[in-house]
């Protein structure tokens, strides 16, 4: 059984969905789009869930915090690691001034930022795959955009797939996905022996990986 309401934080409302099932725990989840869903025993009242959400305050705070930091972000133009205002101009070559990208419209700038996608990260495909001295196959590059993955190595067909939004973070942070996805045709798991590989070629890894679930 599922039911709505809303939920009132710091003056905030906030959409909650709660949903019964047979189980004995009961666990929160915030959702991108900022609601609350609670899922719970057949038995838990509506008072039941308000109680609760009002005891975890403190933990919704921290986790709606962090939701619209990301969709803040989301909502903003990053290349490279930096973020720019994106000034609409009457020419049509697309330059960079500082803190400012100049474009004729949104359409030419999404062009250009596939094109420059495209272009930087088989750049570093090679670059990261001349790192190896292991005996790997060079891979099919494959760009698309990805929900949960910065990455995915497909051995069948000796290819990496690699998510588009990485040309919003700094370099270091393709490198890292490439250089990940390459130790797996080395070891095709997470074991230890694959975590050495990657850290013998980005000893700091670890680094890169925060500034990505940032």
């Amino acid at each position: 059984m599922v039911k709505n309401f809303e939920y009132k934080l710091d003056g905030e409302k906030y959409n909650v969905i709660m949903e019964t099932k047979n189980n004995k725990n009961t666990y929160i989840k915030i959702k991108e789009d900022l609601t609350i869903h609670v899922t719970t025993n057949l038995f838990a009242s509506k008072r039941d869930i308000v109680s609760l959400l009002d005891r975890e305050n403190a933990y919704l705070r921290k986790v709606l915090s962090k939701v619209k930091c990301k969709q803040e972000k989301a909502s903003q133009f990053y290349y490279l690691g930096y973020k720019y205002d994106i000034i609409i101009v009457p020419f049509d070559n697309i330059e960079i001034a500082g803190n400012k990208l100049y474009t004729s419209s949104e359409e030419k700038l999404e062009k250009w930022l596939k094109k420059q996608t495209q272009k930087i990260f088989t750049e570093h495909l090679e670059k990261c795959y001349q790192l190896f001295e292991e005996n790997i196959p060079f891979p099919k590059l494959k760009i698309r955009t990805m929900k949960t993955r910065w990455g995915v190595c497909h051995k069948l067909d000796d290819s990496i797939t690699l998510n588009a939004k990485l040309i919003r973070y700094d370099l270091s942070c393709l490198d890292y996905v490439i250089i990940h996805e390459l130790s797996h045709f080395v070891h095709f798991d997470h074991s230890k022996a694959f975590w050495n590989t990657v850290s013998k070629y980005m000893p700091d890894y670890k680094k890169v990986i925060k500034i990505l679930k940032e």
